[in-house]
């Protein structure tokens, strides 16, 4: 069975948030964060860091 990444992604964060029951605000700092940073000049640095 292939699933696509977006929707393991989706589906994965979803049942992340009903089980550990983050704070709101925690959710969406990670979330801004990550997509300012995935666009910024810190991505190559984080990418070789992550590999």
């Amino acid at each position: 069975m292939d699933v696509p990444l977006w929707l393991a992604v989706i589906a994965l964060g979803y049942l992340g948030i009903k089980l550990a029951r983050p704070p709101w605000w925690l959710v969406a700092l990670l979330l801004v964060g990550g997509y300012l940073i995935a666009d910024s000049v810190l991505a190559p640095a984080l990418a070789t860091v992550l590999k």
